[in-house]
């Protein structure tokens, strides 16, 4: 049994930690927060942290700085994340191939699990099937056909080895057994350039780079890869009603802290992400470009990371994507 005086020293001691892990929470943040977005300007990644950050430094009274580190297909920029002080002051908003794509792939320079810490899912967006308007075709069943007369003459971009785009392209490929040149870059913004140019002809694009571009006429929508028609394009054909039925792709872009940032932190810091996700105007500019706000706890993003890296190591195995080792 415990002594009093031990029982004494252990009541004192959790009480001392609540309320150093409150203070601390109060203290934080005492200097601007750097969130590292693993790609380039321009995609969907890098709009919702733009977006977001706005908000909430205006609330916490402090900069909240996208930080734009590419290569790797996100690896860069993660892994930056992983090795930084767990003093929330340094964030990751990544998306699926950085944390359940590429770890199926190839080696990782950091374990997901033992050096990230689950902050919030902040929103997700489906995939729009877009192509430059000198491409001869105007669906995706004319796509096939035209791709299957020219084999190995066709290339599709990815915002990088190993992303939804590139599964989303080479199960397209595994399918229909089409023979297409599969074209990495370095984040869905500086693919826009050579896809509007006609340099490149086709892109599985998230909604956000590829929108304004489909309403100007610079490109072509054939479909997205929801299992319903995208609120921001209500014109275009699901997968599904384009005639390829179970192709379903959805981007999505989390927060993460380095692991061992204190609890109390990354409630704060949680909180004050989802309190920005769930105002009007935010929701608004995102929903324009077809990115749905969410905002979880923690916990849910854990489960949901878990969920998603088991559903993407299946994919992998079916189409037989390969990394870059």
């Amino acid at each position: 049994m415990l002594r009093f005086d031990q029982l004494l020293a252990a009541c004192v001691g959790g009480c001392l930690a609540a309320m150093s892990g409150s203070a601390l929470a109060q203290a934080y943040p005492a200097k601007p927060i750097r969130v590292v977005v693993p790609y380039a300007p321009g995609g969907a990644t890098d709009l919702t942290g733009r977006t977001v950050g706005a908000k909430m430094s205006d609330r916490v009274k402090q900069t909240v700085v996208v930080d734009n580190r590419t290569g790797a297909g996100g690896v860069i920029g993660a892994d930056i994340v992983a090795k930084a002080a767990p003093d929330g002051y340094t964030l990751l908003l990544a998306s699926p191939a950085e944390i359940a794509i590429l770890p199926h792939l190839q080696k990782m320079p950091y374990n997901v699990e033992k050096d990230f810490a689950p902050v919030s899912l902040a929103s997700t967006t489906p995939l729009i099937f877009v192509v430059h308007p000198s491409l001869p075709v105007k669906s995706v069943k004319e796509l096939i056909a035209f791709a299957k007369a020219r084999p190995g003459q066709l290339t599709y971009a990815s915002a990088g080895t190993g992303g939804v785009q590139h599964l989303a392209g080479e199960l397209l490929k595994i399918t229909f057994k089409l023979d297409m040149v599969h074209v990495p870059y370095k984040g869905a913004g500086p693919v826009m350039p050579d896809l509007v140019g006609g340099h490149v002809p086709m892109f599985f694009s998230g909604m956000p780079p590829a929108m304004p571009h489909v309403r100007a006429g610079k490109l072509r929508a054939l479909a997205v890869t929801s299992t319903r028609r995208s609120p921001a394009a209500k014109d275009v054909p699901t997968m599904a009603e384009a005639g390829v039925p179970d192709f379903v792709f959805t981007n999505w872009f989390a927060y993460f802290a380095p692991a061992g940032t204190p609890a109390a932190i990354i409630e704060r810091l949680s909180g004050e992400i989802n309190r920005a996700l769930k105002m009007d105007d935010v929701k608004q500019k995102l929903a324009t470009v077809g990115l749905e706000t969410l905002g979880t706890p923690p916990g849910e993003l854990a489960s949901f990371v878990r969920a998603e890296s088991e559903k993407f190591s299946k994919l992998i195995k079916l189409a037989g994507a390969k990394g870059t080792d």
